[in-house]
C-alpha cells in the first residue's frame, strides 16, 4: 500500500516530481526532471513548509489529504515565494481558509502580488520562534539566496533545517527521498553544482553570509530539507555545505573550459589545437564546449568548476558569433570571479571577434593570459604555433 514518505515520525515529504517540463525557468534543460519539495509536520497543530508548482497541486493535495484525514492545515510557512514553490498557495488558502501564513515582510509583499492574499498572516523575523506542540520552529533570514524574501526554518526537536533553494539540485527523485538511501550521492552533487551555477551563482556573497550565520547560530543539524532534490543527512550535508562554500568563495579546480563557436569548422580546429596544447602541458581537466551544441547550464557549471576559461569565436556580421555573445552575457550576469582568461578568433574579410573577446578579461576583472590568436579563413597552419603557445601559456599560469 502506498504511503507518503517520512523524514522522521512526524515530518512527511509531500513534494512532487516534474518529469514533463523540458526546461527549468524555461531556460535550463532538465533531462532528469526536477522535484518540487514540500514538507508537512504533524503535531497539536499541523504545519506545511512551502507548496508546489500549481500544475501538480492535485497530487500535492492528495498527499495532504492522505496524511491529515480531515484535519486542517493550521500553518503554512513560506520559505520562498517563487512560483515553483508558491504556486499552490492560493488554492491551499481556499481549501483551508483559517490557515495562518508565516513569513517575513518581503514574503507578504510578494504574497499580495502573486495571490492577492493580505490577511491571516503571521510575520516573523530572524530568531523568532513558533511552537506547534512538541515541535518548535525558529527562523533565519537568508535574503538573496536567491530572492530577497528567502528564509530558512529550523525545527528544533528533530534538528531539521528547511533551506529553501539552498543545497537543492536538479533531478527528479527516483523513489528515494533521503541521500542515505542512494547508492551514490555524486549525481545529485553534480546537479547541485549545475543548479548553483544557473540559479544561485550571482549571489555568492549572500550565500557566504548565510553559511556564516548558520555557523554562528550553532545549529545542530540532523537533516537538511531543500526545496529541490534529495534530503541531506548529517553526513551528506557536510559534502553539500562544503560544495556551497567552495562555489560561493569562487574556489575553482585546476582545469580549463575551452568554449567556442564555429560555423564551418575552422574555429573548432583552433579550439582543438589549444586543448591539445593544454593536455600536452599536463592539464588533466579540460572541457571543450561547442556553444551551438552544449546546454548553457552545463557550460556554466563547468565555468564555475574550473579556473581557466578560453573563448573562441568567428566574426559574424562584424560582431561576435551570437551564441558566444549570449554565453558571455550569462557569465556577466553571474559575476563569476577569479578566472584566468584567454581568447582566439577567426574571420574571412574583416577581423572583429578577437578585439571584442579580449576586453572581457578587464570587464570581469580576470587575469588575461596571452595576446590572443586570430585565424584568417582556413589558413590553420599559419596560426597553429601561436594557438599551441596560447594553450601552453594558460597551462603555465594555471600551475603557477
Amino acid at each position: 500500500m502506498y504511503q507518503v514518505p517520512q523524514i522522521t515520525d512526524s515530518i512527511y515529504y509531500v513534494g512532487v516530481n516534474d518529469r514533463m517540463k523540458e526546461r527549468f525557468e524555461n531556460l535550463w534543460e532538465i533531462p532528469s526532471g526536477v522535484a518540487y519539495n514540500a514538507y508537512l509536520i504533524v503535531d497539536e497543530k499541523t504545519t506545511l513548509i512551502d507548496t508546489v508548482d500549481v500544475c501538480y497541486s492535485d497530487i500535492f493535495f492528495h498527499k495532504l489529504d492522505q496524511i491529515l484525514q480531515g484535519r486542517p492545515v493550521d500553518y503554512l510557512i513560506i520559505n520562498h515565494m517563487e512560483p515553483d514553490h508558491g504556486g499552490s498557495i492560493g488554492l491551499l488558502r481556499q481549501r483551508y481558509p483559517e490557515m495562518q501564513i508565516v513569513g517575513n515582510k518581503k514574503t507578504f509583499d510578494m504574497l499580495s502580488g502573486f495571490h492577492g492574499i493580505t490577511t491571516g498572516l503571521h510575520e516573523v523575523k530572524s530568531g523568532d520562534a513558533l511552537c506547534i506542540g512538541k515541535h518548535e520552529f525558529s527562523f533565519l533570514m537568508a535574503p538573496m539566496v536567491h530572492w530577497p524574501e528567502v528564509m530558512f526554518t529550523y525545527e528544533q526537536s528533530n534538528r531539521v533545517l528547511f533551506s529553501a533553494d539552498a543545497f537543492g539540485s536538479f533531478g527528479a527523485l527516483s523513489g528515494h527521498i533521503l541521500d542515505t538511501h542512494l547508492s551514490d550521492r555524486q549525481a545529485y552533487l553534480e546537479e547541485m553544482t549545475r543548479y548553483y551555477a544557473c540559479v544561485i551563482g550571482k549571489y555568492g556573497a549572500f550565500v557566504k553570509k548565510t553559511l556564516a550565520n548558520i555557523e554562528k547560530q550553532g545549529l545542530d543539524i540532523e537533516y537538511v530539507c531543500p526545496a529541490h532534490g534529495v534530503v541531506w543527512s548529517r553526513e551528506g550535508f557536510v559534502e553539500a555545505r562544503d560544495l556551497y562554500a567552495r562555489l560561493s568563495n569562487n574556489e575553482a579546480e585546476e582545469g580549463v573550459v575551452v568554449l567556442y563557436g564555429s560555423m564551418y569548422g575552422n574555429t573548432e580546429q583552433l579550439a582543438d589545437v589549444v586543448a591539445q596544447s593544454l593536455a600536452a602541458a599536463g592539464v588533466k581537466h579540460i572541457v571543450c564546449h561547442n556553444v551551438s551544441k552544449s546546454d548553457p547550464s552545463v557550460i556554466l557549471r563547468d565555468i564555475f568548476r574550473y579556473r581557466g576559461l578560453v573563448i573562441g569565436s568567428p566574426t559574424y556580421c562584424g560582431e561576435l558569433f551570437s551564441p558566444i555573445e549570449h554565453l558571455m552575457n550569462l557569465i556577466r550576469i553571474r559575476d563569476v570571479k577569479g578566472r584566468l582568461y584567454a581568447a582566439f578568433g577567426s574571420y574571412t574579410w574583416a577581423p572583429a571577434a578577437l578585439k571584442r573577446l579580449l576586453p572581457f578579461a578587464e570587464e570581469m576583472k580576470w587575469e588575461a593570459v596571452g595576446a590572443g590568436v586570430e585565424l584568417k579563413m582556413a589558413d590553420l597552419p599559419s596560426v597553429t604555433a601561436a594557438a599551441w603557445e596560447l594553450g601552453a601559456q594558460m597551462a603555465e599560469r594555471l600551475k603557477a
